[in-house]
């Protein structure tokens, strides 16, 4: 069963509570998202650490009930 855009934004912001998260669904289908994920605790981490936080925010989801996220993070302006 696919993933909710909301329920993915949920999971992001209860395991990074500074993030602003911006979810679309790329192909309409549940299953393939796009993730924009903006926090002031990522200042000084490098991006695959961003990411790896973004990835344990979501629980071992990915590849199982999330089957893709295009991931975007970013410190604030």
């Amino acid at each position: 069963m696919p993933m909710a855009a909301e329920e993915i934004k949920t999971l992001i912001r209860a395991g990074i509570p500074d993030a602003a998260v911006e979810i679309t669904d790329l192909a309409g289908d549940g299953d393939h998202y796009a993730a924009r994920v903006v926090a002031e605790s990522f200042r000084g981490l490098p991006r695959v650490k961003q990411h790896q936080r973004v990835y344990e925010a979501l629980g071992g989801r990915m590849g199982g009930v999330l089957h893709a996220l295009q991931l975007t993070t970013a410190i604030p302006d």
